[in-house]
């Protein structure tokens, strides 16, 4: 069963090196903790998803440029996350004003060819 995502949940990206965390910015409402809940709208890189260490996506144009100076040995570059949509699915039954709640099997994806997931939803709060 899904769990409600709370701020401070870890994330990890496919591409990235190192765990990033999720900082839930607005006032959403909070889980039995009274930590604040996110919702699939809260993606915004660099406010919402935070850095995953170094990126190693050829995609990255940082990547692509530094990898085929050093003779097309990759060459990692610092991450910074490039999502445009929201987390899906979401919940199928939870709302925070009138957005999905974020659950833990829900994933999103970055314009470098990272999908980025939930290892650790921050709460133990089921979303039924």
């Amino acid at each position: 069963m899904p769990k409600l995502v709370v701020n401070g949940a870890k994330l990890k990206c496919s591409q990235g090196v190192s765990p990033g965390t999720l900082t839930v910015t607005s006032a959403n409402g909070t889980d039995a903790d009274e930590t604040p809940a996110a919702t699939v709208e809260d993606y915004v890189p660099m406010t919402n998803i935070g850095a995953f260490g170094m990126c190693q996506s050829q995609a990255n144009p940082q990547v692509a440029a530094a990898t085929a100076a050093a003779g097309g040995v990759l060459t990692p570059q610092p991450c910074v996350p490039v999502v445009t949509s929201a987390w899906s699915p979401g919940s199928s039954v939870v709302t925070i004003r009138e957005m999905k709640a974020l659950t833990d099997d829900s994933t999103c994806n970055c314009t470098w060819n990272g999908s980025i997931e939930i290892t650790d939803p921050g709460t133990a709060v089921d979303t039924e």
